[in-house]
């Protein structure tokens, strides 16, 4: 294993157990507290999370029929999703935990004796094909994103700064390029700046080609056209779809059309 390898697996090992530290504790009761995903549960995010290092560990796929009943399953990669995490709902908090922890030593077995190489592709989520690397870089951002979910739920903060972090940074910075240029459709010659303070902060510029396409950068142009700022927290959750930008404490400069249409199309995962 290369040390950016090790590096992800252990980022995503710190998550994952810290994860896990966070719902040993818990009552029956407060498994089933709401999270800030649609229709999700502490216990059903814990499931998520278990259903995916299944089955890149191979395991197969339970075979289920899920309710009708389900507004927050969509389409087909929602039903891919909800699957383990229906089939957990009867599932006592021991009986989560002990799976949980038998799959984080089953997933650091394994990734221990991997062999792969950082641009190895291999077999991803639902079967799609992808570089190791970025598996790994997708693995390690999924638990520390539902990590922090199960935090808010419970109202027990922490680890916002911790090395999955900082991964889930670079993870999500990737996205601010295509968010400016192409979802909100900003005019070329524009720059766009992301202001970001807290436990993890930076300041990026996204800047529009005269072809429309958008680069991310770390230079800061005099008189943007637009400026959003921001803690680090209320950024991911932007990102990823927790919050809406009118109810998220944002700070705007600038175009505030533009300004409107950046915070609109700021979730990058579903």
């Amino acid at each position: 294993m290369t040390n950016d390898l090790k590096t992800h697996a252990d980022a995503w090992e710190h998550s994952i157990r810290s994860l896990k530290d966070l719902v040993s504790t818990l009552t029956e009761g407060r498994w089933s507290s709401a999270t800030e995903c649609p229709g999700w549960s502490v216990r059903d995010i814990v499931s998520h999370v278990i259903g995916i290092e299944l089955e890149l560990l191979g395991d197969p796929r339970p075979i289920h029929t899920l309710p009708r009943d389900l507004r927050h399953v969509h389409d087909e990669f929602s039903r891919y999703t909800e699957i383990p995490v229906d089939v957990r709902r009867c599932h006592t908090s021991p009986e989560m935990t002990g799976e949980l922890e038998y799959v984080i030593l089953r997933r650091r077995r394994m990734l221990d004796e991997s062999d792969r190489a950082p641009d190895d592709e291999v077999r991803g989520i639902m079967g799609r094909s992808v570089p190791y690397r970025f598996l790994l870089t997708q693995r390690v951002f999924d638990v520390w994103v539902h990590e922090q979910d199960v935090r808010r739920a419970i109202g027990v903060p922490g680890n916002l700064d911790s090395p999955a972090a900082l991964i889930t940074r670079d993870f999500l910075l990737t996205g601010l390029a295509r968010v400016v240029a192409k979802d909100a459709k900003a005019p070329a010659g524009a720059s766009v700046v992301f202001d970001v303070s807290g436990p993890v902060d930076f300041m990026r510029t996204v800047t529009v080609d005269e072809n429309g396409r958008g680069r991310l950068d770390g230079r800061v142009p005099l008189g943007p056209l637009v400026m959003i700022s921001t803690d680090w927290e209320t950024f991911v959750r932007l990102m990823c779809g927790r919050v809406a930008a009118a109810r998220a404490d944002v700070k705007v400069e600038g175009d505030p059309d533009l300004a409107r249409r950046i915070l609109g199309t700021m979730a990058v995962t579903p």
